[in-house]
């Protein structure tokens, strides 16, 4: 089959491209490339620029895009995402496949996974079936939400923190989380449909700094206060982690939603061991 893949340059989109090896790849990025196992082409989703090229023939299109960072990160997504959908349908392109985020479907979900959910409506209203995988934080070198937690690890022996860090939530491998997208790929059962994708623990976000830390030889003093607000938090952060405060304020506003999944049909669709929490952090820190 001919894959388009939107967002080919990012944390997930490096990961993904290697895997559909058995497919003819479009990677697209804003600016040149030059990677033998794709062919490369430069197209901007939020301007529409080099869109119809970049699909043009595309039996499957991956949308890995999003905006956050950008002071109206909502809107540029929204209309990004209508139209990379129109283009699909003119195109004729049979699918499109959607990382989209676990608890954007809660009624207080934070402006940044509302907007994921958002994005995913609008890739469906020009009528190219949809599928969308929902995921927590993602596991992996560059993940802005894990190289936030290392950050802290790394930087702080005593962490006075905001109450967000006894949230649940299920993180995911990188590697797992690009398996499932492969998978899915023309994948009839997978047409229109959504799917929650976790990793196989369900963790507090203290947790999850206190065993990276353990990875790393370190014992972090955590204390919890309840005074922190999401832009303090985010202020916070952008002095102790290598995420600025753009992208750290959208993401700290989530952390106080669960996200963990509440289905496992994708395990039935496409079983494999799943990654154990440490041994993805280890591949991470690596």
């Amino acid at each position: 089959m001919k894959v388009t893949v939107f967002g080919a340059t990012g944390v997930v989109g490096r990961a993904l491209v290697p895997l559909l090896g058995e497919h003819e790849v479009t990677a697209v990025s804003r600016t040149p490339r030059d990677d033998a196992r794709a062919r490369w082409v430069v197209a901007d989703a939020a301007t529409g620029d080099g869109v119809a090229e970049a699909l043009e023939g595309a039996d499957v299109v991956y949308y890995l895009v999003h905006s956050l960072g950008a002071r109206d990160f909502e809107k540029q997504d929204r209309a990004a995402a209508e139209t990379v959908a129109r283009s699909a349908a003119r195109a004729g392109v049979s699918q499109i496949v959607y990382l989209g985020g676990l608890g954007a479907d809660d009624p207080d979900a934070s402006p940044h996974l509302r907007s994921r959910r958002e994005t995913g409506e609008r890739l469906a209203s020009a009528g190219v079936p949809v599928t969308t995988l929902r995921a927590a934080m993602i596991v992996g070198k560059g993940s802005a939400a894990f190289e936030t937690i290392l950050g802290l690890v790394k930087r702080l022996p005593v962490m006075i923190t905001p109450s967000w860090v006894s949230t649940p939530t299920q993180p995911i491998a990188l590697d797992d989380v690009a398996r499932y997208l492969v998978g899915v790929c023309g994948n009839e059962a997978a047409l229109g449909n959504g799917f929650d994708v976790g990793g196989p623990e369900v963790m507090t976000y203290r947790q999850m700094i206190e065993r990276i830390a353990r990875l790393l030889g370190r014992r972090p003093v955590i204390l919890e206060v309840a005074v922190l607000t999401p832009y303090l938090s985010s202020l916070w952060l952008n002095l102790v982690t290598p995420i600025n405060a753009s992208v750290a304020r959208p993401l700290v506003e989530g952390l106080r939603n669960p996200t963990v999944a509440r289905e496992e049909r994708i395990r039935e669709l496409l079983p494999f061991e799943l990654t154990p929490f440490d041994e993805a952090a280890r591949q991470a820190l690596a």
